[in-house]
């Protein structure tokens, strides 16, 4: 089964089509909504990393067998921490233009060094809710630059204001635990959120078992959710 986790300000809604995809060549998956998301509880302030991962380990529970797990951006640092905590339980990671972070090392730590992302740039943050939003003309380069106009404006009415914890959490991972599960990462080329340099980057000074470029933006699940869906497929064999 895949697991799929989605990047901040997002939620599971980004996965339904790469999901219609996995079933159709008989794939089971579950896309998780991390705590904070639209319904949720107001009190985002409160939420932390080991929120995010008690949610997805509670989705991997559900599967009598060892799971992918796929991370989109700061979804990777989520699926990291989780297979710290139940790496018995992954059978292999996925980091989709996704944080592949150092123990140590936080979302922020990493997305400041970017010097070719414009994230930063368009990121305002709530000192009042503890929340960061990403608003106004940049968004759509930023997350949707290859998705067709009427696909970008439904993807960001739903977009939330995420919790500004997760992300300044730094990651603490072993390599007997989180370094014992198989790892492969897919490289955005045209990605503006999280630039091509600093994905491969993140994969030289880490390192991974696989790697595979895919021609889109940040959002391959909305412009390209069958071709992602194979490739997930391909990963799993």
């Amino acid at each position: 089964m895949f697991v799929l986790v989605h990047g901040a300000w997002h939620g599971a809604w980004c996965w339904e089509q790469v999901e219609h995809h996995l079933g159709e060549v008989g794939a089971a998956s579950v896309a998780v909504d991390l705590p904070g998301r639209q319904g949720d509880p107001p009190s985002v302030a409160q939420l932390t990393l080991e929120s995010y991962v008690d949610q997805v380990v509670a989705a991997i529970e559900t599967s009598p067998e060892p799971v992918v797990l796929v991370g989109h951006s700061l979804g990777g640092l989520v699926i990291s921490q989780t297979a710290e905590r139940v790496p018995e339980k992954i059978s292999s990671l996925v980091y989709l233009c996704a944080m592949l972070l150092q123990d140590g090392q936080s979302t922020i730590d990493a997305a400041v060094n970017d010097p070719t992302s414009q994230l930063m740039a368009n990121i305002s943050l709530d000192e009042g809710t503890a929340t960061s939003s990403v608003t106004g003309p940049a968004v759509r380069d930023l997350f949707y630059g290859d998705c067709r106009s009427a696909d970008t404006e439904k993807a960001i009415k739903l977009l939330v204001p995420e919790p500004i914890v997760p992300a300044s959490t730094p990651l603490h991972v072993t390599a007997e635990r989180w370094g014992s599960v198989a790892r492969s990462y897919i490289v955005c080329t045209q990605d503006r959120a999280i630039s091509p340099a600093s994905q491969r980057a993140m994969i030289a000074s880490v390192g991974v078992d696989k790697v595979i470029e895919m021609d889109s933006s940040h959002s391959p699940f909305i412009s390209q959710p069958e071709q992602l869906a194979a490739l997930l497929v391909d990963l799993e064999d």
